[in-house]
């Protein structure tokens, strides 16, 4: 892994948190937030090059080498705020830039709104919003959920014969090799003769409740934060969806950029171009 990260982690409300840290702790801070079943190795491209910060990676709830939540617990994209926030307290960063990846530039989204007097600047990757829901769909969302549930929680972990099998099964779902041989090792474990994922089954179910129209302008509203969208041009989110930019117009200071790559851009060999982008948002007055 690029640079020698130094492993980091924090107790959280009974829940262990794992991390990954890079440069100089006295440099400004900045928290980066992974995408859905990745890990705080998602940034060991680009944290190193982001050599005029502190980057403090962290494993989510469920991914990598942090805990499982309970089992009368959920993965809701807003669940991990309050530790967060308490990781934050315990870093003792009172002011700080946020990035997220996919899942995780959602969560970076929602917790810029809850809290804009801790964020400084806000840098999204390849995404921003959750996809909206009509409120007609609401119960049978709900039920979706508590079904799915169910067959999570009773789901055992399939077991490869190898890490190189394990990661041929996400390489073959689109994520560069390059990226599954950094990333990757951080979410197995040994399972018998084997490895399975670290990640909990639970987050590949259905949430109990998404997000309206209305709420998703009211959470984009609530940012003040200045924010740099970054958009991979072979990713999830196609830039000139028309959608979409009225989405970041929402926002009250935010500018939409594209760069060349896939959804995982961020861990592919354009990776120096988007750390000086990103490099240079952060460092504008």
């Amino acid at each position: 892994m690029p640079a020698n990260p130094t492993e980091i982690g924090w107790e959280v409300d009974g829940l262990w948190y794992a991390g990954l840290a890079w440069g100089n702790p006295h440099h400004p801070p900045l928290l980066a937030l992974h995408g859905w079943l990745d890990n705080a190795a998602s940034f060991a491209r680009l944290a190193p090059l982001l050599d005029d910060f502190h980057v403090v990676a962290v494993d989510l709830s469920g991914h990598g080498r942090s805990s499982w939540r309970s089992r009368d617990a959920t993965y809701q994209i807003y669940d991990d705020l309050p530790q967060l926030l308490s990781i934050l307290d315990q870093l003792g960063w009172q002011h700080c830039h946020l990035m997220g990846h996919s899942r995780g530039a959602i969560i970076a989204t929602l917790f810029a709104a809850c809290f804009p007097e801790r964020i400084a600047r806000l840098v999204l990757l390849d995404g921003l919003s959750p996809e909206a829901t009509g409120e007609e769909a609401f119960v049978t969302q709900l039920r979706q959920f508590v079904e799915q549930r169910e067959r999570y929680l009773g789901r055992q972990p399939t077991v490869y014969p190898s890490a190189e099998r394990a990661m041929a099964v996400r390489t073959a779902n689109g994520l560069p090799l390059k990226a599954a041989e950094l990333m990757l090792p951080r979410s197995l474990r040994a399972e018998g003769a084997g490895v399975c994922w670290t990640s909990d089954p639970r987050l590949r179910g259905a949430s109990a409740v998404k997000l309206s129209v209305g709420q998703i302008e009211a959470m984009l509203r609530a940012v003040t934060a200045p924010t740099l969208v970054l958009v991979a041009e072979t990713g999830l989110v196609p830039l000139m969806s028309s959608r979409f930019a009225e989405l970041v117009a929402q926002m009250a200071a935010a500018r939409m950029e594209s760069q060349a790559g896939g959804h995982h851009f961020h861990l592919e060999d354009g990776v120096a171009r988007i750390a000086g982008t990103i490099q240079t948002f952060l460092q504008t007055n």
